[in-house]
């Protein structure tokens, strides 16, 4: 009887002996961390008062906070001063106060790259090429774009005053803009590409993306659009909630988009499709490639998972986190990684920095005809999936595509010609913007598919010295095609914007044919999916070889690729 007693009271003892044992590693971890802080604090206060030199203590504490943030080894947690951060926003919801002019620092001059169709300043007539000799009073030959940017930008109603230079014209021109609410566009423009198929490029994932995708793909569908392709190459990302938007659109309701997981339980949370497929029946086929990230990666993710759309191209970039956004005091922020994201069927596909190195190193990686640099993906011991209707998928290392289609890319001689030429690399872009504007000046007749002849290469040649570049005339010919198709690219979106730029250079862009001649066979979603697991495994061998031997690229489905290949 007394023992029955004695056992309890012993459990007792413990958990009271326990719970002030705890009690007091907490106080000591609190004392700890107080001792630190007034530590930092007082070598802060003896530098201030006693360093030899005079310091700026600001930066001594902004020092400080970007040391504490590299000491995480996460390379998207940053600290944003309010003026970062203000950049931050107008790139992710995408409005701001100003002229609609995107500008760059070129041969000393803050210049307008492009005006934005029905900005004030295209409607006031400011063109591509014409550089600021004075903003509200300003000389602005020796100011930064930066610094140009913020005083062109305020709010919306308020007038600013710019003189600007213009090629063949001797005075500056003078112009009066009224500031307006810009509106920064995720879709640039929408088309048709032949009967029955359209196409619709996201370049970034902002606040109206969802809105501008489900505008343009009505449009296209009242058309007679019966298959789209849906284009996030190079999109970098943005919002969460507007990729899961995006992807809701394709989705029936119900459907997993993307799970987060992290520390926080806040963060632990699985994001549903909620208003049903509003294209059902419309055949998908996303194009993705290594500038594919974070948002647009949840898109294709998605999509790919529950067998909605056919993924063509490169893998993608492979950002599987999640950052959020704590406000600070003085209006500055920190962004801080709080959760990874997983796709539907439950994969990860983040990539840690140093195995992208890695992979870029071991990869054989080739230059394309763009100049961007590709390779094909490493399958090999990476973890597989299946997908909803048990389709094999990958996990890590990016959205790898259902069909692998790289770009165009250089032979070897070519390769090393173009590698020459870019150690011009600024002053060679230079080269193109300032030929460009020119040309197109010089040819107001100028219709998309156009073709550059032998004389227009060469008088491009011959005016490479303007801009102090030396080019053997070997390399120049070596790099002929590279040439050709930058010079293509840049005219066509000086005299058209986005939209012409694209028509004039898609019969170029492998992956986006190839993406046609699948959609022309396939009737439906079900046989466009069958399509891509038909191409023979042989054809992903040619394009990694392709990748490292700079020779024309094949294309192959990766989910015909057996497990541990």
């Amino acid at each position: 009887m007394r023992r029955g007693i004695l056992v309890p009271a012993l459990l007792v003892v413990l958990s009271v002996g326990t719970g002030g044992w705890l009690l007091q590693e907490g106080v000591d971890r609190a004392e700890n961390v107080y001792v630190k802080v007034r530590l930092f604090q007082e070598v802060m206060d003896r530098v201030e008062s006693s360093f030899v030199d005079d310091v700026a203590l600001p930066d001594l504490y902004d020092s400080a906070i970007e040391g504490v943030l590299e000491e995480l080894d996460d390379p998207y947690s940053s600290y944003l001063p309010a003026v970062d951060y203000e950049n931050l926003r107008i790139r992710t919801e995408g409005d701001y106060g100003g002229v609609g002019l995107e500008v760059i620092e070129r041969n000393g001059w803050v210049t307008v790259v492009t005006p934005m169709p029905g900005g004030p300043g295209g409607r006031a007539g400011i063109r591509s090429g014409d550089q600021f000799f004075e903003i509200e009073g300003i000389p602005a030959d020796t100011m930064a774009s930066g610094t140009a940017v913020d005083l062109l930008r305020g709010e919306p109603g308020t007038p600013v005053s710019v003189k600007m230079l213009r090629p063949g014209v001797e005075d500056p021109i003078s112009f009066t803009l009224n500031r307006e609410e810009i509106q920064l566009r995720a879709v640039p423009f929408a088309t048709m590409l032949e009967e029955g198929i359209g196409y619709v490029p996201l370049q970034s994932v902002l606040g109206t993306s969802s809105g501008e995708i489900r505008q343009a793909v009505d449009s296209l569908r009242d058309q007679g659009m019966e298959e789209l392709v849906l284009d996030l190459r190079g999109n970098p990302g943005g919002l969460l909630d507007e990729g899961i938007a995006v992807s809701d659109l394709f989705l029936e309701s119900g459907a997993a988009i993307v799970e987060t997981r992290g520390r926080a339980a806040t963060q632990n949370e699985t994001y549903r499709a909620s208003r049903g497929d509003r294209y059902d029946g419309l055949s998908v086929l996303v194009l993705v490639d290594g500038a594919s990230a974070s948002a647009s990666e949840i898109v294709a993710g998605a999509l790919q998972d529950h067998d909605r759309a056919l993924v063509v191209g490169e893998s993608t970039f492979g950002k599987g986190v999640v950052q959020s956004l704590f406000q600070l005091s003085g209006g500055n922020v920190l962004r801080l990684t709080t959760a990874r994201w997983y796709t539907p069927v439950g994969r990860s596909i983040h990539k840690e920095d140093e195995d992208r190195a890695e992979e870029v190193q071991d990869g054989h990686p080739a230059l394309a005809l763009s100049g961007q640099i590709t390779t094909a993906p490493e399958l090999e011991g990476r973890p597989t999936v299946s997908s909803m209707a048990g389709r094999t998928l990958f996990g890590g290392g990016g959205i790898t595509p259902d069909v692998l289609v790289l770009p165009d890319t250089l032979t070897d001689t070519e390769e090393v010609a173009v590698r020459s030429i870019y150690r011009e690399a600024g002053r060679f872009n230079i080269a193109l913007f300032n030929f460009a504007v020119r040309f197109v000046s010089e040819h107001p007749g100028l219709a998309t598919g156009f073709r550059l002849t032998d004389a227009d290469l060469e008088a491009f040649y011959q005016a490479l010295p303007e801009w102090e570049i030396d080019v053997n005339r070997q390399d120049f010919q070596d790099a002929r095609r590279f040439v050709e198709y930058q010079l293509e690219r840049e005219i066509a979106l000086q005299a058209w914007g986005d939209a012409g730029q694209f028509r004039q250079t898609w019969r170029y862009d492998r992956p986006l044919t190839r993406s046609l001649e699948l959609l022309r066979e396939a009737r439906s979603t079900d046989e466009l999916l069958a399509l891509g697991a038909r191409v023979p495994e042989a054809a992903v061998q040619r394009a990694q070889v392709a990748a490292g031997g700079g020779q024309e690229a094949d294309s192959g489905s990766v989910g015909a690729v057996p497990e541990g290949r």
